[in-house]
């Protein structure tokens, strides 16, 4: 399924793709917990609900073993607050869940606070404050799954996908995971990993979203159907040209290969193997078709690739890479682990006043949080700072990492899936190179909290 690779839709600019949330989406109201709804229920009836409060979305650590995280799933999530209403549809699923009033308050839901966050692609630490929701209690407690569910999920799969791409020697990373997940998270997925540096993907939806490049060519079944192996790549060749990728592991690899020359000729795209040693037969397929000429014909190797399979053939004549399980369930880490609490509501004099969680393992710390990375003068990260009440103080080399997301209610940013991409290659080429080490460890840097 890799190569003949196509570009961005031309029905769909990449630039923008997915900048907008038509106004005729899904409600994304019920993505949500039932307690949520009964929690906003107890707080109109008390009094409590428009309260102002500040709710965090952050992790308290990193995945076991991982050194950083990439922050990935922002433009999803600023598209599903947008679609975040309670027509009639959703009202009649609730008409057993909460009582009348809360339905009548609901009917006229918008959010209206703001929202700052990490922008999409940056990486982060244990208590990076991610997201910072300021609004009523009412309207920001709604909002804890839907947000967390994005979060969780993409930037779990950015993260995996940002050790691949890290490893690959710049040799393209292709994402092919579809038929190994759950349809729509297929889709995010794709988006994930481009954000953290693939080259493309193998899911056509999210061509059409987003404008992820995708490829492919054909599988096993496609040289199954015909009488002989000559026969597939003569028939895939002349619909597809001579520069596609081939598929040379069905049978005999070795005479694969030489009918795949004979067939295209020596400007033959791509070769693929999808089984074995791929080090090994990587190196030998290499060797036969430099023999036949074929030496600018590229090997893409796929089979339940991840981070240290990608590591491990470094050394080979391997091309490119297409990455399916491993990527979508994040590498062994399906779930980036954020949580989102409260952390300051109005009190009884009108100021806001820090709360907390106290529970053994899952300590919160309270108050809105800001947070900058410190560097060094060669600009190489040292510490992930957070401040509690008040910026911390820049010495010059550092940056701010929190940006306006959501204000006054209205969606401000929102920006293009590349310039995603790019932050994502600054912010992880300045960590310090402990970072590209796949072994288990501690991350990279510290985060030092300033109360």
């Amino acid at each position: 399924m890799v190569s003949q690779r196509s570009g961005h839709p031309s029905h769909v600019t990449p630039s923008t793709a997915g900048s907008t949330a038509p106004s005729t989406a899904p409600s994304t109201a019920l993505l949500t917990d039932h307690y949520e709804l009964t929690m906003l229920q107890a707080a109109l009836a008390a009094g409590t609900a428009d309260r102002r409060s500040v709710f965090e979305l952050f992790p308290r650590r990193l995945p076991e073993g991982r050194r950083y995280g990439v922050v990935a799933g922002v433009g999803r999530a600023l598209d599903a607050l947008e679609a975040f209403r309670f027509d009639a549809e959703v009202l009649a699923v609730l008409e057993d869940v909460v009582d009348e009033p809360t339905r009548e308050w609901l009917a006229s839901y918008r959010f209206s606070g703001d929202v700052w966050g990490y922008p999409e692609g940056e990486t982060y630490f244990p208590h990076s404050p991610l997201v910072v929701v300021e609004s009523t209690f009412a309207e920001a407690v709604l909002l804890e799954t839907l947000l967390l569910s994005i979060y969780n999920h993409d930037s779990a799969i950015a993260s995996a996908a940002s050790r691949m791409t890290m490893v690959s020697c710049e040799r393209p990373c292709l994402e092919m995971g579809s038929r190994r997940t759950h349809e729509e998270a297929a889709v995010a997925a794709a988006r994930a990993a481009y954000v953290a540096g693939f080259a493309g993907t193998s899911n056509l939806a999210a061509r059409q979203r987003y404008g992820v490049p995708t490829s492919g060519t054909s599988a096993h079944s496609f040289t199954l159907l015909h009488d002989t192996e000559a026969d597939a790549f003569r028939a895939q060749v002349a619909s597809l040209g001579a520069g596609t990728t081939l598929l040379i592991d069905t049978y005999d690899i070795a005479e694969a290969v030489r009918v795949g020359v004979e067939v295209a000729g020596p400007g033959l795209g791509a070769v693929r193997l999808d089984s074995g040693d791929l080090g090994s037969l990587a190196q030998q397929v290499r060797d036969q078709l430099d023999s036949l000429g074929a030496t600018g014909t590229r090997i893409i190797v796929t089979s339940d690739l991840d981070e240290y399979a990608i590591a491990a053939l470094a050394a080979a004549p391997v091309d490119g890479y297409g990455v399916g399980t491993q990527l979508v369930t994040g590498s062994g880490h399906p779930t980036s682990g954020f949580v989102y609490k409260l952390v300051a509501r109005e009190g009884e004099d009108g100021a806001m006043v820090p709360v907390a969680k106290r529970s053994t393992d899952k300590i919160s710390y309270g108050g809105r949080k800001y947070a900058l990375r410190r560097r060094g003068r060669s600009g190489t990260a040292e510490a992930e700072v957070v401040g509690t009440g008040q910026v911390p103080a820049n010495d010059g080399d550092d940056r701010e990492l929190l940006v306006p997301l959501v204000r006054d209610g209205e969606v401000v940013g929102r920006e293009p899936l590349e310039a995603a991409r790019e932050r994502h290659l600054r912010s992880r080429a300045e960590l310090p190179l402990a970072a590209q080490q796949m072994s288990r460890g501690e991350p990279v840097i510290p985060t030092i909290r300033l109360d």
